[in-house]
């Protein structure tokens, strides 16, 4: 029986098959090829030549007879074999015709490193159109344009299809990187590290295959270990997301995205709108999806060194070898601060270490085996905690003492390093401009031990391994489905204004959630009959299209005890607003709960985001709010409780009554379905809400359409 899974399997072979003529050619045409010995069509060329490329070069030129010492073809129908790939360096206008020529020759992918398509405006848009029409009548599939290209490292094809200039040893990290600037720098960083890369790919404009398209096919090539990303945004994030997941799971993946610093578009009206910020969307797919997200490309480069040697640990437990005393408290500090723990070490393991460690040695967690250890002493430490069952990982400490055979310390970490048994990360400080602490650092980085000089880099490195197991290990479950809902409700029509206080608490009442008793008074006299029915004390609040921030304009009267004070709220708000729609909104007045918001941004092409926080006045002010991109599940909508900087609040301190989390979870959950249902649905807060001990309730909400 077919089922969607082998559907899905069937589908990645197809798409991996697809892209092997562009990540594994075996032969390769340069259309644009240039004796100029600056020009990209010649630089392709060169590096090809120097990176051993294994496969065939035919440079295609009308006038050369050859280029670089490799014979030349006036076109690619000259050629007399088949050419899985092609490099397209020539003026943009000519584009579309030599796709349509590829797609003839049978070419299958084209690298078009040719600018001057959708960056340039509605010409180059027509163009880009042009070549992609032709491209899908053939079956071409594109890389670019006005992009670098790609390199595979695997020494089988050693395809510097590429025009940039470090050239990495083999390895086991992928690099996907929209920026070519961005993406060769995080090449070059990896190679300064002495890390070997596998496979790297920049794509442009990305008119064609996308990075989603190279992130899944890196997930299925056994070479690669880890992934680099780098992006400057999603065109089709739903895409990405579906990628993602399924790669996620199987290796980390690190990424980073530009523009962390920038200020949002324009601020929308809504509380929720303004506070989500232009960046974090973006974040939001990396926690979704496991993505491990990194603030900055050393911290990520440096993380590369350590998952392209080291197996994942299993928890959070780690044991720290130092013979050194201050590195050990620093690199204490910051293990602690991203999540690990520092167990105390069992009987079995204080009785082994006093019979085997100097007598000056501390025998703990960390293990301080002192200045003047040496093999043996490192070596049964790494065997004590390799066997402590309560440890995960090893965290090393290690300063190249002068009155101590630092090489013979090296390898026994070389030795227990290369079981793989347990993640082993080092912070290795030495003095490299001596020769003999060369040779130690040599037998280290030989040895597969990843090294770092400072202490809190090699702990962050380690975070990132335990972070990677945490996303491994986490499950959100599914988001609940909700049977209690008036299936029969529909919104009504929206044209980018804020919905009536009537319609809004109807939607919010035909998905079960709780609001407060209100009525909508047309009068003095109306408002009156209404807080009598409601009970005293009341709230009035001025109703109007035009009014958004009624606290803000003065639109807005609370704790009103009786009918007097009722007809002087109403009286007063008519004088301020001279409006012909002018309503009153009488409700309930809940005093005493605490105020907190859930809002609702949406998103283009991708679902809304969704916001909890504290509410009221303080939101803007305090702007202590957590996000989700929906659906949210009941775990996501308890580590958004307990994300906030006033999560203590909801638990109650200093004698007040905590809050009813329960009845927030659900409130989340149920505006999660409710804005999946109706994708219409632009903003909405629900702010104030008011959390009691026993219940929640909304007390004021907007939505726009």
């Amino acid at each position: 029986m077919i089922t969607q899974a082998s559907i899905q399997i069937i589908d990645n072979a197809n798409m991996v098959h697809e892209l092997d003529t562009l990540f594994k050619p075996k032969s390769i045409a340069i259309i644009g090829a240039s004796s100029k010995e600056l020009s990209i069509g010649n630089v392709v060329i060169k590096n090809l030549i120097h990176y051993n490329y294994t496969g065939k070069i035919y440079p295609i030129n009308l006038k050369e007879s050859e280029i670089r010492g490799i014979k030349a073809y006036p076109t690619i129908f000259d050629v007399p074999e088949d050419i899985d790939l092609a490099h397209v360096i020539i003026p943009s206008k000519f584009v579309p015709q030599i796709i349509e020529d590829c797609g003839k020759k049978g070419i299958k992918s084209v690298i078009i490193n040719s600018a001057g398509f959708s960056e340039m405006g509605e010409e180059g848009i027509a163009l880009q159109e042009a070549f992609l029409a032709k491209a899908k009548e053939y079956g071409v599939r594109i890389f670019g344009p006005n992009c670098q290209g790609i390199i595979n490292a695997n020494p089988e094809y050693n395809a510097y299809c590429d025009f940039t200039f470090t050239f990495p040893k083999p390895g086991s990290i992928s690099i996907v990187a929209l920026s070519g600037g961005v993406g060769a720098f995080i090449m070059q960083s990896l190679f300064d590290l002495d890390i070997g890369m596998r496979m790297y790919a920049s794509n442009g404009n990305a008119c064609d295959i996308s990075i989603s398209e190279v992130l899944k096919y890196y997930g299925e090539d056994e070479g690669t270990k880890a992934i680099i990303l780098y992006t400057e945004g999603f065109r089709n994030p739903r895409e990405f997301i579906e990628a993602a997941k399924l790669v996620a799971k199987k290796k980390p993946i690190l990424a980073m995205k530009s523009g962390r610093t920038e200020e949002g578009a324009q601020a929308a009206a809504s509380h929720t709108g303004s506070l989500a910020g232009v960046d974090i969307a973006t974040e939001l797919i990396f926690e979704k999806t496991g993505i491990l997200s990194f603030n900055n490309e050393e911290d990520m480069c440096q993380a590369a060194m350590a998952f392209s040697t080291q197996p994942i640990p299993k928890g959070n437990r780690v044991g720290i070898i130092t013979n050194t005393g201050g590195p050990a408290v620093i690199a204490t500090d910051e293990l602690v601060s991203v999540g690990l723990q520092l167990p105390p070490l069992s009987q079995k393991a204080i009785n082994i270490l006093k019979e085997t460690q100097l007598p000056e040695a501390t025998i703990g967690n960390p293990i301080d085996v002192v200045a003047t250890g040496g093999g043996i002493h490192f070596r049964s430490a790494l065997d004590v905690l390799m066997n402590e069952e309560n440890i995960d990982s090893i965290f090393i400490n290690f300063v190249t003492a002068p009155f101590t055979d630092t090489d013979e310390v090296a390898r026994n970490i070389v030795e227990v390093n290369r079981l793989k048994r347990k993640p082993i990360i080092c912070n290795f400080m030495t003095n490299l401009s001596i020769d003999r602490f060369q040779t130690t650092a040599k037998i280290l980085k030989d040895g597969g031990v990843p090294c770092y000089s400072f202490p809190t880099t090699a702990a962050k490195a380690l975070g990132a391994l335990y972070k990677f197991q945490k996303v491994q290990t986490r499950n959100i479950g599914e988001p609940k489905k909700f049977t209690d809902i008036d299936s029969s409700l529909s919104l009504p029509k929206g044209n980018g204004t804020f919905l009536p206080s009537s319609d809004v608490f109807k939607i919010l009442s035909a998905y079960g959630i709780l609001v407060a008793d209100w009525r909508i008074a047309k009068n003095t006299d109306e408002a009156i009959l209404y807080a009598n029915e409601i009970g005293f004390p009341v709230v009035i609040k001025a109703e109007a299209s035009s009014l958004v921030h009624k606290s803000d304009l003065g639109g807005v009267a609370i704790n009103i005890k009786n009918a007097g004070e009722v007809k002087l709220a109403v009286d007063r708000m008519k004088l301020k607003f001279k409006n012909e729609e002018l309503k009153f909104l009488v409700q309930k007045f809940l005093p005493g709960g605490k105020e907190l918001i859930v809002g609702v941004t949406a998103q283009k092409e991708l679902e809304p985001l969704i916001m909890f926080g504290l509410g009221g006045i303080y939101v803007e002010v305090l702007k202590d709010v957590i996000f989700k991109l929906s659906p949210v599940t009941e775990l996501e909508a308890e580590e958004m409780l307990s994300s906030i900087k006033a999560s203590k609040l909801l638990d109650g301190v200093r004698g007040q009554s905590g809050v009813n989390k329960k009845s927030i979870i659900e409130i989340i959950q149920r505006i999660s379905q409710l804005v999946n249902d109706f994708p219409q649905i632009k903003e909405m807060d629900l702010n104030p809400i008011m959390a009691f001990e026993d219940k929640t309730i909304v007390v004021d909400a907007r939505i726009k359409i």
